[in-house]
């Protein structure tokens, strides 16, 4: 045997000694991966090397705590140890030789290469020379922390270490060569913790250090959870801040020292202000009470663009729609998020419909309105929500939609649900909302991408066929350049769903309709599981794939769907992992999509209903899910149960019963 690759396979445990015994061996890649233990020496010192051999051993990112053995290897072996608590032995002989850049990826710039060029220890005690600074050999004091991401979104980070450079030093209003990311490892859940330094600006001469007012910021920050949110990274926690060097006499228990002697001076001030404040508010209340009363019985028409140009749609004044929800009572209420509240109306008619009011004030909403209009009055599908009409008046901004009397997909895959829905009803609401987005994709005039593809976006009629909505953050295809050409992508700042969100996306900035493909991929998952696209740290595509390719998908399967034909389901998993691919060009288009999902449909018997309760059918055969099978041939009409199957921890809690949309 010459190479042995387990690289990224989450493996843990020691290193087997039966890797020393293998005298042809010449790669052994262990790479990020969960090893603990000693690094075995022994795997070169029993092999006999002749001119020609090589031996590479890449152990990088794993949770090797020592050296077992002298480590000097031959001049024939390579040795890779960068990543591991290990490489922060400063006692164990020869160890930086084989650490080097300690984030032990090929593809990032050599960190430590200023210390290359620079004289040996030549900086001060507590000092060091700043990897990445634009100043060579530039000696200072680093402020040393203990950093953990607690449910980051991804499982492998050198992808996404320079966003996370940016995500951290514009927070700090730092330059990037200010921060340098010591080492990383994995831990379960799981977490990601990281050891940085935070170095001075080169501007910080003569002293190279942070003073005490910033070191007390800069703590207050990390102390504080004050960086801005990521839900992309996710929670973060402050393991350690250590103060060496400069900073050893910094104390940071006497920041409230002297707070006493400002006490008389702040209650007076704030006896004033509060009678001065009490003042304001009533006169507020009073206007405001004026105001609403005002509005109530007359309202001022406001002539926008917008509302000059939309046809096909009907443009309601504030009385209708106030009336429609008997003035916004809260017991109309059906659903709220970042655009505003939704209410169920009843029209003079009689006709339901769902009313979309904005919050006001809100820029954001405010874009999203004029978005939503343009692009759903021209937009007509079946599984498409139709937009019945809208309210623009001063200080409002409302639409009105068909109204969904099921909900939305997510309240019905919550655990608490009072219904659920069986293996064919999931099957026929994957294939509308695929339909529906197909649509978008070729048949709109323009195509549009809907970038924010997610299960509460997904709402159910009476019938529970399938519609898709919220078009706020949706934007049109690329259109003809003039040569006749039509881009692949456009190029726009990244918004979307954490959980839903394509990494190509988030990485590149460049939307295309498979950005779309892998949203509604998780989308196909959630069916297929229950689970959330994030939830207890767990990303459910990477549970979902690890589990499929283990042969344990069963496990992980929503248990309350019942019966179900065994191919049926290996066909529905296997395409919801293809467009869930991480590289684009290996996604199915929205085509092939409907068209995977119609044929998986024909092989259903007609048993689709809506359920509270499991039927048995004939006993599943006992054979575990592969990949192997090809989406041609026919059912062997073996079904099986999920009913008997654990399910996963990732399964939703949050609602408690099914609320209309």
């Amino acid at each position: 045997m010459t190479t042995i690759d387990l690289s990224y396979n989450q493996l843990n445990g020691s290193i087997p000694g039966s890797f020393s015994g293998l005298p042809s061996l010449q790669t052994l890649s262990l790479q990020n991966n969960f090893l603990t233990g000693p690094v075995p020496t022994n795997v070169w010192q029993n092999m006999s090397f002749d001119a020609s051999a090589k031996l590479n051993i890449d152990l990088r990112n794993n949770a090797f705590s020592r050296i077992e053995g002298n480590l000097n290897p031959p001049v024939n072996v390579t040795l890779r140890l960068g990543g591991n608590p290990v490489c922060r032995n400063a006692n164990s002989l020869n160890i930086s030789l084989f650490c080097g850049s300690e984030s032990g990826e090929d593809d990032m710039p050599n960190l430590n290469s200023s210390k290359m060029e620079c004289k040996s220890q030549s900086c001060p005690m507590g000092y060091e020379y700043v990897p990445a600074s634009p100043v060579p050999c530039f000696c200072a004091a680093p402020l040393r922390i203990g950093y953990r991401l607690k449910s980051p979104s991804f499982s492998y980070f050198p992808p996404y270490i320079r966003p996370f450079e940016e995500y951290l030093t514009s927070s700090l209003n730092f330059s990037l060569y200010q921060l340098y990311i010591d080492t990383y490892v994995w831990e379960k859940g799981p977490r990601l913790r990281m050891y940085l330094k935070l170095f001075p600006s080169v501007n910080s001469i003569p002293s190279n250090s942070f003073n005490e007012s910033e070191v007390r910021r800069i703590r207050d920050i990390y102390a504080s959870w004050s960086f801005s949110g990521s839900d992309f990274f996710g929670p973060y926690e402050l393991l350690n801040f250590t103060l060496l060097g400069p900073y050893a006499n910094i104390d940071f228990g006497s920041e409230n020292k002297g707070i006493s002697t400002g006490i008389v001076v702040a209650v007076v001030v704030g006896g004033v202000a509060c009678a001065v404040a009490t003042s304001v508010i009533i006169t507020i209340l009073m206007k405001r009470r004026y105001a609403r009363h005002h509005r109530a019985v007359s309202r001022k028409r406001l002539s926008t663009k917008a509302s000059m140009k939309i046809e096909g749609v009907r443009d309601f004044t504030f009385k209708e729609a106030a009336l429609a929800t008997d003035n916004f009572n809260s017991s109309t209420q059906v659903g709220q998020g970042g655009y505003g509240k939704v209410y169920k109306g009843t029209l003079s008619d009689k006709t339901v419909v769902a009313i979309k009011r904005a919050e006001e004030g809100s820029l954001q909403g405010q874009k999203e309105f004029l978005t939503e209009i343009k692009l759903l009055s021209r937009l007509h599908h079946r599984n498409l929500v139709s937009l019945v009409g809208y309210c623009d008046e001063e200080g409002e901004q409302m639409l009105v939609y068909e109204f969904m009397p099921n909900g939305t997909l997510r309240d019905w895959l919550s655990a608490k649900a009072k219904n659920t829905l069986n293996f064919g009803m999931r099957l026929r609401i994957a294939l509308g909302s695929a339909k529906g987005i197909l649509y978008l994709h070729t048949e709109a005039n323009p195509p549009v991408f809907h970038r924010d593809i997610k299960a509460t976006n997904i709402l159910l009629d009476s019938n529970l066929n399938a519609k898709v909505s919220d078009f706020g953050l949706s934007r049109l295809a690329p259109v003809l350049e003039e040569d006749g050409t039509v881009p692949d992508h456009v190029s726009t700042v990244v918004k979307g769903t954490p959980g839903y969100l394509d990494p190509e996306y988030f990485l590149t900035h460049k939307l295309t309709d498979k950005s779309d493909v892998y949203s509604l991929g998780v989308v196909f998952l959630e069916l297929l599981t229950g689970m959330h696209p994030i939830w207890h740290g767990k990303n459910i595509v990477r549970e979902v794939k690890t589990a499929y390719e283990s042969g344990m998908v069963l496990s992980i399967i929503d248990s309350r769907m019942g019966w179900y034909p065994a191919e049926c389901m290996e066909r529905m998993v296997s395409l919801a992992l293809s467009c869930c691919n991480d590289e684009p060009e290996k996604r199915p288009s929205m085509l092939d999509v409907v068209r995977q999902l119609e044929y998986v449909l024909k092989m259903m018997p007609e048993t689709d209903s809506v359920s509270s309760s499991i039927e048995l059918v004939p006993l599943y055969s006992g054979k575990s899910l592969t990949s192997s099978s090809s989406y041609g041939g026919t059912s062997n009409e073996v079904y099986v149960s999920s009913l008997n199957v654990t399910g996963s921890d990732l399964v939703s809690g949050v609602i408690p019963s099914i609320s209309p949309r």
